[in-house]
């Protein structure tokens, strides 16, 4: 690699400076004026740097779903997101509940190196919420895996939940759960409120959330271990999330960019596109998760990146897969429902998107400061930029996107990897 120098960027969205790149993939030098003879030269034009940004959620599909997205499309998807890195979930083909499985996927992310891919690992055998998997053993693989998700199922049984979080804690690992009491949600297709009465489609209450989750910040207490909640998604959610963290707990959670913007009133159209779990809920909700952010309750901004075949999304509500991607969109979503309404600024965007989600996974070298000497792990964002959403575009294998013709704010125009540029102009390396 050649060095590079950023001229003019506004680092965290403060004053235009610049940022040179060493040949070794480190940050050399942060400031105004600087000067780098034979470095390759990007004009930013005022456009805002952030660390590159950390994804503790995403379905890579592969092994065995590979029509639906790959670990090659998946972090060129992410690259093209800003994401210098993330976690690829386990409810795999086989499930990612050995460290084979999860070595797999992390070579595969290493071949390709569009971004870093840490496995997370399966909590119970199978995905079955039986038996706990190879916890052990997936950590101390080439994986190094620390989160561990039965992420698409609940890990309902309450004793198989405290035997993962006192088997993790050993080595300071995390459980994420996916909140959803199974009996409580059967046959559910969307949010039970005023719009599943009106449409006479079975509701998923708010209640099969908040119910897990309460249970669960109360063990990881008793353990003494981390708990992480996935895709929070209800105000009561956030009320048992705030209440944890006053009692000094250690529990994380994170909310989708969908979350965030759209509403069960979407489901109207019957559309399969906003068929999503948790199900998209109502707009109190949507403020609710909006303010949790801001103020910390909810630590980080997590995609849920769920590629799926046309086919699994074409077709009547009923028979429809649950899931929308998210990798490439996630950024502009957030730009538009927190930054352009005031309720965070870039540097807290940087918080949310990369810092705390590298901490909470324990991820090295990604989500540090943009000083001299750190990995020179960053994106380059144009805020300006307004367009309509063309899912024709997405690297992604998958296209069911729920901001089709939508316009959003804010394009990735450069990410790059340890110093590597992954993309230029928008466009792929």
């Amino acid at each position: 690699m050649s060095k590079t120098l950023i001229r003019g960027a506004k680092i965290l969205g403060g004053e235009p400076q610049d940022v040179l790149i060493e040949a070794d993939g480190t940050i050399g030098a942060v400031g105004r004026g600087l000067e780098a003879p034979g470095a390759e030269v990007v004009e930013a034009r005022g456009s805002v740097l952030l660390p590159g940004l950390v994804d503790l959620h995403t379905h890579l599909r592969e092994p065995g779903r590979e029509d639906s997205e790959t670990v090659l499309t998946g972090t060129r998807a992410a690259a093209k997101g800003g994401y210098t890195a993330v976690h690829a979930m386990a409810n795999t083909f086989p499930v990612a509940d050995t460290a084979g499985v999860v070595e797999q996927v992390w070579r595969l992310g290493k071949e390709y190196g569009y971004c870093d891919v840490r496995p997370v690992g399966a909590v119970t055998v199978g995905l079955e919420g039986k038996k706990l998997a190879e916890l052990g053993a997936m950590h101390d693989s080439a994986a190094e895996v620390r989160v561990f998700s039965d992420d698409g199922k609940c890990v309902d049984d309450a004793v198989i939940m405290r035997r993962a979080l006192e088997y993790v804690k050993a080595f300071d690992g995390v459980v994420a759960q996916h909140a959803q009491e199974p009996r409580l949600t059967e046959g559910a297709q969307m949010n039970e409120g005023t719009v599943s009465a009106e449409l006479g489609l079975q509701g998923w209450p708010a209640v099969a959330e908040e119910s897990i989750i309460a249970r669960d910040v109360l063990l990881a207490a008793h353990v003494g271990s981390r708990v992480h909640i996935c895709h929070l998604s209800t105000a009561g959610s956030v009320e048992i999330v705030r209440w944890a963290k006053s009692k000094g707990w250690d529990v994380t959670a994170e909310v989708t960019p969908h979350h965030l913007l759209l509403t069960d009133e979407l489901v109207r159209s019957y559309d399969p596109v906003y068929k999503v779990n948790p199900p998209l809920r109502t707009e109190a909700d949507v403020m609710a998760l909006r303010e949790a952010l801001a103020d910390g309750t909810i630590d980080c901004v997590a995609t849920d990146h769920a590629p799926h075949p046309h086919e699994d999304k074409d077709c009547e509500w009923g028979a429809a897969a649950m899931g929308m991607v998210g990798l490439e969109t996630a950024l502009s979503v957030v730009q538009h429902t927190m930054v352009d309404t005031g309720l965070l600024d870039w540097a807290q965007v940087a918080d949310r998107m990369s810092h705390r989600p590298a901490a909470i996974g324990r991820l090295e070298g990604h989500g540090r400061p943009l000083e001299p000497g750190e990995p020179a792990n960053l994106v380059l964002l144009d805020p300006a930029y307004r367009g309509q959403v063309d899912p024709a575009g997405f690297a992604s294998r998958s296209g069911n996107t729920p901001y089709e013709g939508r316009e959003l704010p804010g394009r990735v125009t450069h990410t790059w990897l340890r110093g590597r540029t992954t993309v230029v102009d928008g466009t792929l390396v």
